[in-house]
């Protein structure tokens, strides 16, 4: 199996953005991971496309990947579409890897979009709610919020967590995002703020939700073969670890932790070489508040019940033994579905390549990314290293 290579990355900025098509969303985000790519780079030679997207408002459901590529400049390759809910375009990635170490190809383009702003909330909380369990969840009137309230209650009860607990995720992303220029809600907040903000679905506040956005991201991923035409120092895909798990939160043993996620990550570690020590930062999947926490323990960062402390301590900070979500995470650099996966793999590009300007994470040569869909139901996890870097 060849390597596989992060040649190029880019995305649009998040946010609300009702004006702009999905193509034109997807033609910037690929515009821009053109851009980044160090050496000369010409479209004819993506050989594949993948593009994840859940299709928000039920815009061209059928046959959205070659309508986004074609728009795009990229006429006649092959063309797929990935819908994982949340973690579309994070399987996207991990398509475009697979069919490069596979030999099928050299250089895929991954990627996603999603425009979430042009519809009601009524139609935009309905779009949430497929990605839970159909006739259990979503057809008698659980919101996504509230299912991760679900999650989050039983975790303050079971160790003894805090509101305040969820608030200082808000706080740490929206100081990250900050920094972001491409941050849906570029803006810091107190825990005061954080904290008595109103009630979506108890225990979980407006600070503990991530906004709906509109965006898209692009990754050029390239095999091992071709890399260095394109760059002297790209990035490796050192592993990959994807899961799934029951779709219905209420068919899982345990509320607590997402199996899913556990297992993806571990997968990614064994491919990698790697254990959760050895990554300098991670991009996690903080739909709410609650679900960084769940992250922290689900990648093995601390133990189960202890994400709270880490948090706490400072350690998942910025200038922290390990940052987490350098850029605001979905909480505040934004959630555009399809488009959070691959944007995650953006930031962890542009981390790695010193290029993340004043959320830039000094000496980090190793990053992980982890997408998750719906509450649980898919979990892809990457790990992306500078090989130089490493390799001293």
């Amino acid at each position: 199996m060849r390597d596989a290579y992060v040649i190029g990355a880019g995305q649009t900025a998040f946010g609300a953005m009702p004006a702009e098509s999905y193509r034109s969303l997807f033609g910037t985000a690929l515009a821009r991971a053109v851009e980044s790519v160090p050496g000369e780079f010409d479209r004819e030679t993506v050989d594949e496309a993948v593009v994840g997207t859940l299709g928000v408002g039920g815009r061209q459901l059928g046959l959205s990947a070659p309508a986004a590529t074609e728009h795009a400049g990229l006429g006649g390759i092959p063309c797929s579409r990935i819908e994982n809910a949340c973690a579309a375009s994070g399987y996207a990635v991990r398509q475009a890897v697979q069919a490069v170490r596979s030999g099928m190809a050299d250089v895929v383009l991954a990627g996603g979009v999603e425009v979430m702003s042009d519809t009601s909330s009524d139609v935009t909380k309905y779009w949430l709610g497929v990605s839970g369990e159909t006739e259990w969840e979503r057809l008698t009137g659980t919101t996504f919020a509230g299912v991760y309230a679900q999650m989050a209650s039983a975790y303050l009860d079971k160790y003894g967590a805090t509101g305040e607990d969820l608030s200082r995720v808000a706080v740490k992303n929206h100081a990250n995002g900050a920094n972001n220029p491409k941050a849906h809600l570029s803006f810091e907040c107190s825990l005061e703020d954080a904290a008595d903000a109103p009630i979506v679905a108890d225990p979980l506040n407006l600070y503990h939700c991530c906004p709906t956005s509109d965006g898209a991201a692009a990754v050029l991923v390239a095999s091992e073969d071709v890399a260095e035409e394109y760059s002297d120092d790209p990035v490796r895909v050192a592993g990959v670890g994807a899961a799934s798990d029951r779709v219905g939160l209420f068919q899982r043993e345990a509320y607590t932790a997402i199996p899913a996620s556990e297992r993806a990550a571990g997968r990614a570690y064994d491919r990698a070489g790697v254990g959760p020590g050895d990554v300098d930062f991670a991009e996690v999947h903080d739909c709410f508040a609650i679900a960084e926490l769940l992250a922290y323990e689900d990648l093995g960062f601390c133990d189960r019940g202890e994400a709270p402390r880490l948090l706490a301590e400072g350690v998942t900070d910025p200038d922290g033994d390990l940052p987490v979500n350098p850029s605001g995470g979905l909480k505040s650099k934004g959630h555009p579905i399809g488009a959070t996966g691959a944007g995650q793999v953006v930031e962890a590009f542009e981390q790695l390549t010193g290029q993340a300007g004043e959320r830039q994470i000094p000496g980090a040569t190793r990053g992980l990314t982890h997408n998750v869909g719906g509450s649980g139901g898919a979990a892809v996890v990457h790990i992306l290293e500078r090989e130089s870097e490493v390799a001293r």
